[in-house]
């Protein structure tokens, strides 16, 4: 399946944002006018993150909340991947619902996580940059599963001991042990993937907006994220949150226990009387909003005279 591949990129009807690296755009399929999204990477980029991002969607391939790729190729100066179309990002709903989500929101969202990235571990990678930006909702029947993307620092899971690495990934959410340089593991990813639920219920985490060089805010951050309860990280959050954290950061040698983690958040959603109803915040802000519209078209319409 080759989709729409034009020749000047900038003729895209829609630029859909930019990844890690590489930019998305909207295209559709020349013949069936399918609608995709494009994945642009020049050629002469090497290695080439488009490529490893392909190869791991392969091996990914069928897992719920996986993008499903169409085509791999080149066009002129470009890689492209032609993949499924999602909907918005994470942090653009989260800035769309004034930067702050509800506990059940986060909750929800937090279930169906811990399940994509138990999935992604089970085949062997980590995902190495977990942010809001990379966590994508479906669109249509998928409207309401979140998709995890932009996985082209993705790795195999290796040996803790093997490799030491400058910081990989978004410094605001990295683990403790991207900071150090440390061989990644599934327990990294559940790491970052927690300071994401706690960015997501707080609306910042102590860290952001520091005033320094790069070389000091992160060394600034790693101290901040080693004393994270001094830092007030866990203030105003259920408790649930803070044992999540003491869950997957508990002796490597034993076997990360995701099921244990989604009892842990299950047990709150539940108390808290909250319904698995697939209602999130912006479902219920843009229902309001879908109704203002209606009132007013109702009022207008009764506001115009009749004409004889």
């Amino acid at each position: 399946m080759k989709p729409l591949i034009v020749r000047d990129k900038h003729q895209l009807a829609l630029r859909l944002g930019a990844g890690s690296y590489g930019e998305v755009y909207q295209g559709h399929h020349l013949e069936t006018g399918q609608e995709v999204a494009l994945k642009l990477e020049y050629n002469q980029v090497s290695p080439s993150q488009l490529n490893n991002e392909v190869e791991i969607y392969k091996e990914l391939d069928g897992g719920i909340g996986i993008p499903r790729v169409y085509w791999y190729g080149s066009d002129c100066e470009f890689r492209v991947m032609a993949f499924e179309l999602l909907g918005p990002s994470l942090e653009d709903l989260f800035n769309y619902c004034g930067r702050r989500f509800s506990l059940k929101t986060v909750l929800l969202l937090a279930d169906q996580l811990i399940s994509r990235f138990q999935y992604i571990h089970s085949k062997g990678y980590i995902h190495r940059d977990v942010k809001p930006d990379n966590l994508v909702m479906g669109v249509g029947i998928q409207g309401n599963t979140v998709y995890t993307t932009d996985i082209g620092l993705a790795k195999e899971i290796e040996d803790l001991s093997r490799h030491t690495y400058s910081v990989v990934g978004t410094l605001r959410y990295a683990s403790i042990n991207a900071h150090l340089g440390k061989e990644q593991s599934p327990r990294d990813d559940m790491e970052s993937l927690g300071y994401v639920l706690l960015y997501f219920l707080k609306g910042s985490l102590p860290w952001q907006g520091l005033r320094s060089n790069s070389e000091d805010r992160e060394k600034i951050i790693l101290e901040m994220k080693r004393q994270a309860e001094k830092r007030d990280l866990f203030k105003g959050v259920p408790a649930e949150f803070k044992k999540y954290f003491e869950l997957i950061r508990l002796d490597n040698n034993k076997t990360l226990d995701y099921r244990r983690l989604q009892r842990l958040l299950r047990s709150l959603f539940y108390r808290k009387h909250f319904q698995y109803d697939n209602v999130f915040d912006w479902t219920r802000l843009r229902f309001l909003e879908e109704q203002e519209v209606e009132r007013k078209t109702l009022e207008l319409g009764q506001s115009i005279p009749e004409t004889e």
